[in-house]
């Protein structure tokens, strides 16, 4: 037997050279599949790429495995165009067949693929913007930026369901798109709290209540903001744990934007035993409100004054305000002028109190 006659031989329907053809071609794609993907990855990058932050690899990083798998499946595919399915495997029912179910599980893989590059290009295009947006003074578009980036990814499944729908499903999507808007508002209905947060997100990029990098207080939570979606906003606390709070919540409840404030408040008592004299407290008195306000850290709207006269102590208020809003400075700025007025309690021979009882015992 020759060789020709030797792939002339058919096992389940097909001869051995269509599935020499198929293995062939899968093997091509699986080693060939990198070195394609790498230079339609090359092309593509001089086509798009204006960004000079962006260099070949982190563009190849994106695309070269989702190319290479959509190649390997373009591969598959040709290699398979000779195959005939077997119809002793071809369980069929009346609407129904094994080949059928091939067929459309290979689609779906392919329009997956797909699917994934456009995702690619999506963070691409996003990396793109927000390097864009790093080189500006306005924090507005670092804001913008990554809602435009889910925004594109939502556009990304919505095309990939309708697309599912119509290939796979075999669905009128034009019919599908006309009851969507009869069912819509009973899916707004369903989805009243989703669809809350998102009209809260464009009253956010709208009113500007704040912006990405402010430092806000809202309920009992205080922190940087990182990121405003659609459905949340990302919120980088002190303890350097991110909470997560529904954009509703963010316009609907006492928002302090402590980053639009330009100073820092300071506010504390401090108490001094009863055996301090009057010309001692008002000595103390006067020596610290010197210190705040010839602070070089300080404005000259600071307070300190003889209050209270407490269950076990004689309380001097300790009012001022730092020139600078960061956490850094205003602990720093804090720590020294309380190393100073201690050193000021101690030279005036003074001393602080602390919570005590006096007990009379009668003979």
């Amino acid at each position: 037997m020759d060789l020709e006659q030797f792939l002339q031989q058919q096992f389940l329907s097909n001869t051995l050279e269509n599935y020499c053809w198929l293995i062939g071609f899968i093997l091509f794609g699986l080693i060939f599949k990198k070195i394609i993907s790498k230079y339609l990855s090359k092309i593509l990058f001089k086509l798009l790429n204006r960004d000079p932050s962006i260099n070949l690899i982190k563009f190849d990083d994106l695309l070269i495995k989702p190319i290479g798998f959509f190649i390997l499946l373009v591969f598959i595919y040709l290699g398979s165009l000779n195959i005939i399915f077997p119809a002793d495997l071809n369980f069929e029912t009346k609407d129904f067949n094994l080949n059928i179910l091939l067929n459309k599980g290979f689609t779906i893989i392919v329009i997956f693929s797909i699917s994934k590059i456009a995702l690619r290009f999506v963070d691409y295009f996003g990396i793109v913007f927000t390097n864009k947006a790093n080189i500006t003074e306005s924090k507005m578009d670092d804001q913008l930026i990554p809602f435009i980036i889910e925004l594109g990814k939502i556009a990304v499944y919505i095309i990939l369901f309708f697309v599912l729908l119509s290939k796979v499903f075999d669905i009128d999507v034009t019919a599908l798109a006309a009851g969507v808007g009869i069912g819509g508002i009973a899916i707004a209905m369903a989805s009243k709290e989703s669809l809350e947060n998102l009209l809260g997100s464009f009253t956010i990029f709208f009113d500007k209540p704040f912006l990405v990098g402010d430092l806000v207080s809202t309920g009992n939570i205080t922190g940087t903001v990182e990121k405003v979606g659609f459905r949340s906003t990302r919120i980088r606390t002190f303890d350097k744990s991110v909470v997560t709070v529904p954009n509703k919540n963010m316009i609907s409840a006492e928002l302090d934007n402590l980053g639009k404030r330009k100073v820092r408040r300071a506010r504390f008592y401090i108490g001094l035993t009863y055996d301090t004299s009057i010309d001692q407290m008002k000595k103390v008195v006067n020596e610290i409100e010197t210190l705040i306000n010839d602070h070089p850290r300080t404005d000259q709207e600071g307070r300190v004054k003889f209050q209270e006269f407490g269950a076990s102590s004689l309380d001097i208020m300790v009012l001022y305000y730092v020139n600078s809003t960061k956490w850094d400075d205003f602990i720093d700025v804090k720590e020294d002028i309380n190393f100073k007025i201690m050193r000021i309690v101690n030279d005036n021979n003074c001393e602080f109190a602390f919570p005590s009882t006096t007990v009379y015992l009668q003979k």
